[in-house]
């Protein structure tokens, strides 16, 4: 009876084991599906902002005003930048499923169609710059991680001085073609880069200065 008895304990201990994970994991994909949902509404609305900066930038020419264009661009950059953030903290919590990096990659996409949208506006006007901050996403390497998190740092702190800055930070290892061709078109040889207003490209980054000398 006492045999018994232990077994059944071990079986009820085994069960309830069993169930409060499979709980705990469909909880993790209810809370991850909730998190997919509201990065994508955000996505759309980023995705209708890029539409309507896309035109405005095919709508450039001698007449319009600079201003209202960095301020469009500075404002959409921002705006996708902080949804981005969003992303990452949910990213943080762990995944669960694929959607999170799908999200991650269509952002990128935003942030590239964006750079490519600004050439016309930049040569006509000099009074923003845009960075390019280029890394490397799925990297496992603790030094490149490291090397990352202090561009990161050191790029945001660079914008909270100036408010004439487009940052734009890209994977540029998510096997899309279009961020290929234009590593491929500016010749980017290692990661992670940066790539000031189309012209220059850096590597080494201890300090903001290199960064602050190239800024019109």
């Amino acid at each position: 009876m006492v045999l018994k008895s232990k077994k059944n304990v071990f079986w009820e201990a085994l069960l309830i084991t069993i169930v409060v994970f499979l709980a705990g994991l469909f909880l993790g994909m209810l809370i991850e599906a909730d998190n997919s949902n509201k990065i994508s509404n955000l996505y759309i609305q980023s995705e209708i902002s890029l539409t309507d900066a896309m035109s405005s930038s095919n709508l450039i020419d001698e007449t319009t005003d600079c201003e209202i264009i960095r301020t469009n661009n500075i404002k959409f950059a921002d705006q996708i930048y902080e949804e981005a953030k969003l992303l990452e903290q949910y990213e943080a919590s762990g995944k669960l499923t694929d959607s999170m990096e799908l999200l991650h990659k269509k952002y990128d996409l935003l942030r590239t169609i964006l750079w490519t949208s600004n050439q016309k506006a930049l040569d006509k006007c000099h009074n923003y710059n845009m960075i390019i901050y280029l890394y490397d996403y799925e990297t496992e390497d603790t030094e490149v991680k490291a090397t990352q998190n202090v561009w990161s740092k050191m790029l945001l702190s660079i914008k909270s001085q100036r408010e004439d800055i487009l940052l734009l930070p890209i994977a540029a290892d998510e096997e899309l073609i279009s961020i290929n061709l234009l590593l491929e078109k500016y010749q980017v040889e290692k990661l992670p880069a940066l790539i000031i207003n189309n012209k220059e490209i850096l590597y080494n980054l201890e300090t903001a200065d290199p960064v602050l000398e190239l800024l019109n």
